[in-house]
């Protein structure tokens, strides 16, 4: 990924737990191995300082098998 990295705020359904938290990482990590990953079970939301863009990041996570829509701020 290139040094034009912006904040990602995204909503994912079907995080449980922290086996659930860290799958979440390693995809969006996947797509960009620098990114810095926060995760909130209690609220479903995820946020990642990332150059990966939002369509990508929920492609990706669907097809970890969680619901993702980046959140327009």
């Amino acid at each position: 990924m290139d040094g034009n990295r912006s904040e990602l705020l995204m909503a994912v359904e079907g995080m449980t737990c922290a086996g659930c938290a860290e799958a979440v990482r390693r995809t969006i990590r996947r797509l960009d191995p620098g990114a810095e990953v926060r995760v909130d079970l209690e609220t479903g939301r995820v946020s990642a300082l990332t150059g990966a863009r939002g369509e990508e990041v929920a492609r990706a996570l669907t097809g970890a098998g969680y619901a993702a829509t980046a959140i327009v701020r």
